[in-house]
């Protein structure tokens, strides 16, 4: 055993043999700060021990060898920590009390400058971080340099808000392992995509107590505002964080907790947790698919209007609401204005027998409130629809966009009384986008009603409407035939599964021509005889190819035409308007595959093509690659699985080779899309500021030290160039947006775009041209940020303004650009070598600054 070491004030000194040991049993990388304390023990008496300071831990060790941790515990286990004269301090925590005497007054300082800039770091600033730190004076000038809010302060933006030093914090003082996976998602994926949603499914392998130091790191951070959790039932342990994270966040504005399997009384604990959190600005609540308490949730709503930004969105989707629950949760709507002037979307849908009754009449009082409602879903609520649309008439008229109420009914008695308010409202709508009535009866007096006061309203167009399974029948398509072509505002139309059969031999005439309808959905009404059923095949035909046809969607989905379908599919080949269609479901065999490789060789319209459950084999599958490699223009087809797997289990090899070529050519004719600018900005920040700006941060901090530590010795000429150094370190946080961003500005409108359509030589001086300026500028603003570092770079060989000498476009990159998709090409070539230039530049002037803050801290 090593005997300790006394300094001439009686403090035990840390010798090089209790540094080693401690280093042994603490990772050495995680020490900030070592030094010899005075402990006062329970029996009255004072110790020397050894404190150290590390990221998120204090260690108290016995000045001997081999070293041990007698006490530790986390910076947030403090509840109070107080200096007084003499050098002492005294920190209480959870489980005991701890007086300390330190050898100088800088020892305090720092101890407890670190403790309160390690909180800060955890809490950003919070209103609800504790203030722990109280002082007999002020803090020294020296200890000022710890602190983030100083001028000194060389704190660089922390990638999402600093949640990766939050989590770590949490994970310490809950005695579990960090995962650095998600650390590195969040500072690489979530920044570089500036994804401000926190998406608990990235992390849904992680055991239950992992997920729970996640959602609760949340808590005080300020970068995220959605926290979205979606069919992963979360335990007790994350709900309790999430609660937690609700009654102290004053960022959270919007909380997906969908199918998560929370307990019935979850609404009301998180009532409880935002009455005390003033500073929440939560609005939008997704509760869908979990068993609730009614009252729970009125409570809950109540809670959220008085927040500031009230109630925008509410989803209660399946969540065993019932009539009574209506009630609580209408007169929570109608107790206050702000619902009305907040509440932008309303989910009631998958409760069945909600709005069975008379206390539906509730909810209709509030929505024929004047209301600022964009999206209302009560479909499969047994709600009466013809009883609704007095309310919706007299107050959602002008915001509503969407409006499903499928699965409901019509009460025939009442139908020709409210057909007026039905004609009305359709009429009068301002912003409908989206209306669906399907899977209901729906009589042809409503249909009549519907697209009446459709083809009278002048304002809203590209509607959808969706009528499917509405058993229309032959009623309804002489409905159709009578009404749609003088309805203009109707863009997506689905009349699929209606029992048209025969009657869409005067439907589809009805729909030529129709400058407004984009797509169409037909399928599953073709239980029709084949000499129908051709005649039917070849309206069809003629609707598509007829050069004045607007459409450029098609569906037959599940209409089983089997061979006789080939008549539309190989129409498809010279068909110039459709850029999508859905085949499926149609048992064409290999004889309807080998057809729609035949048109798709020929066809340069179509974009998707969806084709599965159409009894295809290994052979047809080939048929389709075959032509792929003579397309270029299809860019989508989705995996046709029913398909696949039947395939596979008869000719897996000639399947394995088929689907294989498939997926190359869609690749193929998708590779003109382009990586953002802004991404690339965003990926480069996650990458590289984890590594050379944390080694220039730590850097700084040694030199700002010693600059204070000299200050007394006036204003000597090393003393200001290590201040020259720490400016330029700031201002080369700047480099790399501002380059980026200097590269974009210089580039709008500038050469190459002027001279597209000239010969591959002239491009390739015109984008020498731009490159040429755009270096220029970028070594200009190098040279304006970090002077000093830009003149050192410039003696370097190369020097750095010879850039502009070295980078040029391929020409070879400009002619096969010329020869395909010029624009996108040159640009995406361009933005390459901006990119490269700019990291060529930031990182010439960073390791260049890093070199100066080396020589300086020796120096020093």
């Amino acid at each position: 055993m090593a005997s300790k070491e006394i300094t001439a004030s009686g403090f035990v000194s840390v010798s090089k043999d209790i540094s080693e040991s401690i280093r042994k049993i603490i990772d050495k990388s995680s020490i900030k700060f070592v030094c010899g304390i005075k402990l006062d023990t329970k029996n009255g008496k004072t110790e020397d021990r050894i404190l150290v300071l590390t990221t998120w831990r204090l260690y108290f060790l016995a000045p001997k060898v081999p070293a041990k941790v007698e006490s530790t515990f986390n910076f947030l286990e403090i509840r109070a920590l107080n200096s007084h004269p003499d050098h002492q301090v005294i920190i209480d925590t959870d489980k005991s009390s701890f007086c300390l005497r330190f050898e100088s007054r800088e020892h305090v300082n720092h101890v407890v400058s670190h403790i309160n800039y390690a909180l800060s770091r955890i809490f950003n600033n919070s209103i609800f971080a504790p203030s722990i730190c109280h002082s007999d004076s002020d803090l020294s000038e020296g200890s000022r340099k710890y602190s983030p809010s100083s001028e000194t302060s060389v704190e660089t933006q922390r990638a999402c808000g600093g949640f990766s030093e939050t989590y770590a914090a949490l994970c310490d003082y809950n005695g579990i392992s960090c995962k650095e996976e998600v650390q590195w998602d969040v500072d690489t994926i979530y920044h570089s995509q500036d994804n401000r949603e926190f998406n608990l499914l990235d992390f849904s392998h992680l055991e239950s107590r992992d997920l729970a130091v996640i959602v609760a790191s949340m808590a005080y951070n300020t970068w995220f505002t959605k926290l979205y959790c979606k069919d992963l039932r979360i335990g007790s342990e994350v709900t309790e964080q999430v609660l937690h994270t609700v009654s102290k966040s004053s960022s959270l504005e919007e909380i997906t907790l969908e199918n998560a399997g929370l307990k019935s009384d979850f609404p009301q604990k998180m009532s409880a947790a935002l009455s005390e959190n003033p500073a929440s600005v939560i609005h939008s609540l997704n509760l869908a698919h979990n068993s609730l308490d009614n009252q729970g949730v009125s409570n809950l709503i109540q809670q959220v209007c008085r927040l500031s930004k009230g109630l925008r969105l509410l989803n209660l989707s399946k969540t065993s609401l019932t009539s009574k629950g209506v009630v609580s949760l209408s007169q929570a709507l109608c107790s206050s204005d702000e619902y009305s002037n907040s509440l932008l979307h309303l989910d009631l849908s998958k409760n069945p027998g909600v709005l069975s009754g008379e206390d539906a009449s509730n909810l209709y009082l509030f929505l024929s409130q004047p209301n600022c409602l964009v999206h209302l879903d009560l479909s499969g609520t047994d709600c009466s629809v013809d009883s609704l649309f007095g309310a919706l008439l007299r107050g959602c008229c002008a915001d509503l966009s969407f409006l499903n109420l499928s699965k409901n009914s019509f009460s025939h008695r009442k139908v020709k009384d409210t057909l007026p308010l039905f004609r009305q409202f359709f009429s009068s709508a301002f912003s409908l986008t989206h209306v669906s009535l399907a899977s209901m009866k729906l009589p042809s007096d409503v249909l009549r009603a519907l697209l009446a006061g459709l083809t009278s309203n002048p304002h809203i167009n590209d509607l959808h409407l969706d009528i499917s399974g509405c058993e229309l029948r032959t009623a309804g398509a002489a409905v159709i035939q009578e009404f749609f072509p003088r309805v203009s505002s109707i863009a997506t139309l689905d009349i699929s599964d209606n029992g048209l059969d025969a009657d869409l031999l005067t439907v589809i005439p009805a729909l030529s021509r129709h400058p407004s309808l984009k797509n169409l959905h037909l399928g599953k009404n073709f239980n029709i005889k084949h000499r129908v059923l051709d005649e039917v095949l070849q309206k069809l035909v003629q609707l598509i190819q007829d050069e004045e046809c607007a459409l450029q969607s098609l569906s037959l989905s599940d209409s089983r035409l089997r061979s006789r379908g080939t008549m539309l599919v190989n129409a498809l080949g010279s068909n110039t308007c459709l850029r999508k269609v859905d085949l499926s479901g149609n048992n064409m065999d290999d004889i309807g595959a080998k057809m729609l490789s035949k048109a798709l060789q020929i066809n340069t319209t179509l974009r998707s093509v969806t084709w599965d459950r159409n009894n295809t084999s290994a052979a047809g599958f080939l048929d389709v690659a075959r032509a792929l490699e003579h397309n270029f223009t299809l860019q989508y087809m989705p995996l046709p699985l029913s398909d696949i797997s039947q395939a596979y289990r008869s000719a897996p090899e000639r399947t394995e080779q088929a689907l294989t070529k498939i997926q190359r050519a869609l690749v193929r004719n998708n590779q003109t899309q382009r990586f953002s600018q802004r991404q690339a900005l965003r990926l480069h920040q996650g990458l590289v500021t984890s590594t050379a700006e944390q080694v220039m941060e730590r850097l700084c901090v040694r030199v700002q030290q010693q600059v204070c530590v000299l200050r007394g010795a006036g204003e000597v000429e090393e003393i200001q160039a290590a201040k020259q150094v720490l400016k330029e370190a700031r201002s080369s946080r700047a480099l790399y947006p501002s380059l980026c961003e200097l590269a974009h500005v210089l580039s709008v409108d500038g050469p190459v775009r002027q001279r597209l359509d000239s010969l591959a030589g002239e491009l390739a001086k015109a984008a020498d041209q731009e490159l040429q300026v755009i270096v220029d500028s970028m070594v200009s603003l190098c040279r304006e940020l970090c002077p000093s570092s830009s003149s050192a770079a410039e003696r370097l060989s190369p020097p750095l303004s010879s850039v502009s000498e070295r980078v040029s476009i391929p020409r070879s990159a400009i002619r096969t650009a010329l020869m395909e998709r010029a624009a996108q090409d040159i640009h995406r070539a361009l933005e390459e070598v901006k990119l490269s230039v700019v990291s060529y530049l930031t990182n010439s002037i960073v390791d260049q600054i890093l070199q100066e803050l080396y020589t300086t801290h020796k120096t020093l």
